[in-house]
């Protein structure tokens, strides 16, 4: 191994006969890294961004053979990237009901439970109340201060500035989370129900401050996949939760 001049960063370090075995890499950015000879059985890899770009294995970008996995273990997901005001209704309407099956079929005693630095379904509910504020209420439709206070903010949040004195710090009652949660879907529900192809093209900023200058469908669509990839969370975790209790 290459020694680094920052002991937090390993930017174009090598490696060699190094065992990260067992080891947990979060937040933390691996793009670009090259692995030769690699020991990878049980290797478990979860990124956000993978779609953006390649994963390379063996010669081959399996990035669109997971896509397609995915597409086929939640169906109406392949929907996430419609440009149309009918193709948004429908990705909308098939990604709650994938949501209601969930909340539906999760028992009481694992709405709080969660896996190691996972969140809850609890959690996990409030966070998309935060991103529909965020892009629906805040990019959109432009509400002055958006959020609503059950929200939940990412990892990160403060360390970039984000005013947090608008949640709330005490965890709410999970009835209430369900409640202001079927108030922000209504809200998405009412704001498609009615959009035109020429609303869905208008420009927006980032809410995050960000040097993007995304279109309301762009938004509409950040939702989408935030929605479908929060759903894959929970759903991994809770069975993992299920197995544990079993």
């Amino acid at each position: 191994m290459t020694t680094p001049a920052d002991p937090q960063d390993f930017e174009g370090v090598t490696f060699t006969g190094t065992s990260f075995k067992g080891a947990t890499l979060r937040f933390s950015d691996v793009s670009g890294v090259t692995m030769r000879g690699v020991d990878v059985d049980g290797l478990d890899i979860d990124s956000h961004d993978l779609f953006t770009g390649s994963l390379v294995v063996n010669g081959v970008d399996v990035v669109p053979l997971v896509d397609a996995e995915l597409n086929r273990r939640f169906p109406g997901r392949e929907l996430q990237n419609a440009q149309t005001p009918d193709g948004l209704r429908d990705a909308w309407v098939a990604v709650q009901a994938a949501w209601a099956d969930t909340v539906a079929s999760t028992p009481p005693e694992l709405v709080d439970a969660h896996v190691e630095d996972e969140w809850s379904l609890a959690q996990t509910l409030r966070h998309l109340v935060l991103a529909t504020d965020t892009w629906l209420r805040g990019a959109i439709l432009r509400v002055e201060q958006p959020f609503h206070e059950v929200g939940l903010l990412f990892t990160g949040a403060e360390e970039m500035g984000v005013d947090t004195s608008a949640f709330r710090t005490d965890p709410p009652d999970y009835d209430e989370v369900l409640a202001v949660r079927a108030e922000r879907q209504q809200l998405v529900t009412d704001f498609l129900a009615t959009v035109t192809p020429e609303v869905l093209a208008e420009e927006r900023d980032d809410p995050w401050g960000f040097d993007w200058h995304p279109s309301v469908g762009d938004c509409v669509r950040v939702v989408l996949e935030e929605e479908w990839a929060h759903l894959r969370y929970v759903r991994r975790d809770l069975e993992r939760l299920a197995e544990r209790s079993g």
